[in-house]
């Protein structure tokens, strides 16, 4: 398994938190370099809500998709909210593969 990763960003709402540690997990070990979310504003970290933290976040997540070979969303219960869609229209435009946790 020593060789070339592939690079995948998590995308999804952060109300996921289990959900997204236990994708992490699986890529990794599948061989991949996953790069997740910072914070889980939807999840308890209430610094995500303070004024312009939710607007760099945001910019950066899309900084993450453009790292990435693919963006893989964890949409449980098939939830995509909007900040999400944005993630995955940004993704396709530029050119990389999205998978999703549970078919759409």
């Amino acid at each position: 398994m020593v060789g070339k990763y592939k690079v995948i960003t998590l995308c999804g709402s952060t109300r996921f938190r289990d959900a997204f540690m236990e994708t992490q997990k699986r890529l990794t070990l599948e061989g991949n370099i996953v790069i997740s979310v910072g914070l889980f504003g939807h999840s308890g970290d209430d610094e995500v809500w303070t004024e312009g933290t939710k607007e760099m976040l945001d910019d950066m997540h899309k900084r993450k998709i453009d790292m990435a070979d693919e963006i893989f969303v964890v949409n449980v219960g098939g939830y995509i909210g909007s900040s999400t869609k944005s993630e995955i229209e940004y993704a396709r435009a530029n050119g990389k593969r999205v998978r999703y946790l549970e078919n759409q």
